[in-house]
């Protein structure tokens, strides 16, 4: 088999070392991931979902049972039938409980989803349309930690075009999926009449801009931060800017999307609640970014502790209540700080 497409080696080792579910429409960008995957020596199972608004669809399935058995995979199937209204956003949401609920039943550590560079181009146009900054234009990343798994997107730096060349040249199998071209939906018609034409007339200028962005966000949104189940304590930069752009990233990923007013308050108050769902208290060098419990009752010794280690008494509770341990989050705090 040609292996005209290259993943990065360090997400290869990456998921050389996990367990791997890989989300499969046995469309081009899958079907050429399914491959590609397996001449790196990556071992992984299958997921798939049939919405069933489309005959082809149970040719798809055919397919990916055939993949499955050939090569050995174990194959997760749903088969569902969603209301036409709002369809993108409820097959989107369908998908990923699905996923999701398989990953916590038989422990996989990484999701991988065949998103290319087109689709990274088209998110961005999309974001751009909309006024969106830097973090939401780049959108998706290669690799995004979750608190239960990783979420894998290794073509991001490949077009549609190059995967379906890697396809044709070794004689693969796929399918094309024409509700895709359907102008119905606003990123069908970006992919139309934009994304399609300029990716495969300036795909390496692309490629270029995305990493020099990322580079960019990279230095603007610097990774320094702890993680202990929903606590999150971020270091304080001295540029507010950045501490809100970091604040907001946590913020969504415990199911707030904060207005305009809610991050002036943060900045103007540095201790506050959001949305009375979470806690946002900044210490000197530290932020302190926790789901928001009322009136819990904690043992006096454990606040004076608390009181020891500067611990604001917005964030007190929770770390009350979900046992966080003292130990552990003093020596992370500790290295957070050198």
């Amino acid at each position: 088999m040609q292996q005209l497409v290259q993943l990065h080696k360090p997400l290869i080792d990456l998921l050389q070392k996990g367990k791997n579910l890989l989300a499969f429409s046995a469309g081009v960008d899958s079907s050429a991931l399914f491959f590609i995957l397996k001449t790196n020596a990556i071992e992984f199972d299958l997921a798939m979902v049939d919405y069933n608004i489309r005959a082809q669809s149970k040719e798809e399935v055919k397919y990916a049972q055939k993949l499955a058995l050939k090569y050995d995979k174990t194959l997760y199937l749903h088969s569902c039938k969603l209301d036409n209204s709002n369809f993108e956003h409820n097959a989107r949401l369908m998908r990923y409980t699905f996923f999701t609920s398989i990953i916590d039943e038989q422990g996989y550590d990484n999701l991988i989803t065949a998103h290319q560079l087109n689709d990274k181009l088209e998110w961005f146009l999309m974001q751009l349309g909309k006024g969106s900054g830097l973090v939401e234009l780049l959108g998706m990343q290669e690799v995004e930690i979750d608190e239960k798994f990783n979420k894998i997107k290794p073509l991001l730096h490949v077009s549609k075009l190059e995967l379906q060349n890697f396809l044709d040249k070794n004689d693969i199998e796929y399918f094309f999926d024409k509700s895709n071209n359907s102008k119905k939906y606003l990123r069908n018609r970006i992919r139309s009449e934009y994304a399609t034409s300029f990716v495969n007339e300036f795909r390496d200028g692309v490629k270029n801009s995305f990493e020099y962005l990322q580079n960019d966000k990279d230095i603007l949104l610097p990774n320094d931060k702890i993680n202990i189940k929903k606590l999150f304590i971020l270091k304080r930069n001295k540029v507010d800017l950045k501490n809100i752009r970091q604040i907001d990233k946590v913020a969504k990923r415990l199911g707030i999307l904060m207005s305009k007013a809610q991050r002036e308050e943060i900045i103007k108050t540095q201790d506050c609640v959001v949305g009375r769902k979470i806690s946002v208290v900044f210490v000197k060098d530290l932020i302190y970014i926790s789901p928001f419990y009322k009136a819990v009752s904690m043992p006096k010794k454990f606040k004076e502790l608390c009181r020891v280690k500067k611990i604001p008494s917005k964030i007190r509770p929770y770390i009350y209540k979900e046992d966080i341990d003292f130990i552990f989050l003093n020596s992370q705090v500790q290295t957070l700080l050198s």
